[in-house]
């Protein structure tokens, strides 16, 4: 049966046996995503209580299970989101990868700053392809870090994942579509992040990693604080500010880009500000 509809010829009534039929999503994707997670999960865990000496100063037994545990983790993730990540984005993830070391290596080594400036490609990523690209970015910058430059910075890969899985999240709830907003996210994204280095730093690395952060923590335990205390209030203060910079800095990169570009990326339709209505 046939009803009218002025300018737009007829429409069809679809009964219970015309609807058509909807796929059920597989649960596969779901479950690689979740066991990658616990696999990252249980490898941080690991990591802060063996406490593994030596594990920032050669890929000695204690730098490579940490790697594979790790990169097993991000392999899963991977599998289960791959078919949600537009091939653009692969492209550029080992753009953003080498961005964040060098960033991160300068700023960390040569610079008197208390900041670390070594997410910004692994941000840039989540904002652009969602929470499973953005942290899959930043487990593989550190253990490519980890490999070619400085060991220590495979045991922060659970910090870099959860990094870049906030950015994609934050992108996802509008945070991207204003400044203020988005500097709030990176700023609240900081503290938790903060609560995953600091026990690394403070247990495996005896404080900060670099001399800057490193300088810090030194002078809050000549102050009386104990180890992870200042470790701790260090992180907080320097990874606050760092994540706020970082996700200020990427919404500026994803807002300055040509709309042509963006239009790739479906993910970026979150961070799109909504039309006024004339």
């Amino acid at each position: 049966m046939t009803l009218p509809a002025s300018g737009q010829g007829s429409v069809r009534r679809t009964g219970p046996a015309q609807t058509p039929e909807h796929p059920t999503r597989s649960p596969l994707p779901l479950i690689l995503i979740t066991a990658g997670t616990l696999v990252i999960a249980a490898t941080y865990i690991a990591v802060i209580l063996t406490q593994p000496a030596n594990l920032d100063v050669e890929l000695g037994p204690a730098a490579l299970w940490t790697m594979a545990g790790y990169l097993l983790g991000g392999i899963l993730i991977a599998a289960g989101s791959l078919s949600y990540i537009p091939r653009g984005i692969i492209g550029l993830m080992p753009v953003a990868i080498a961005l964040n070391i060098a960033v991160g290596q300068i700023v960390g080594v040569y610079t008197p700053i208390p900041l670390y400036l070594d997410s910004i490609g692994t941000v840039m990523i989540g904002v652009l392809a969602g929470p499973a690209a953005g942290a899959l970015t930043g487990i593989l910058t550190n253990i490519l870090w980890g490999v070619t430059i400085n060991p220590g910075v495979i045991a922060f890969s659970t910090g870099a994942a959860f990094i870049g899985a906030a950015a994609g999240w934050a992108a996802r709830l509008g945070l991207f579509r204003r400044i203020w907003t988005a500097v709030l996210a990176g700023a609240v994204a900081g503290i938790p992040a903060a609560a995953l280095g600091a026990p690394v730093a403070a247990y495996i690395y005896g404080g900060g990693v670099g001399s800057s952060t490193a300088g810090v923590v030194a002078i809050l335990q000549a102050a009386g604080m104990e180890m992870l205390h200042a470790t701790l209030a260090q992180s907080l203060v320097s990874d606050i500010a760092d994540k706020a910079l970082i996700f200020a800095l990427a919404f500026a990169v994803v807002h300055g880009l040509p709309r042509r570009i963006t239009d790739r990326y479906p993910f970026t339709r979150f961070t799109r500000r909504p039309r006024r209505s004339e």
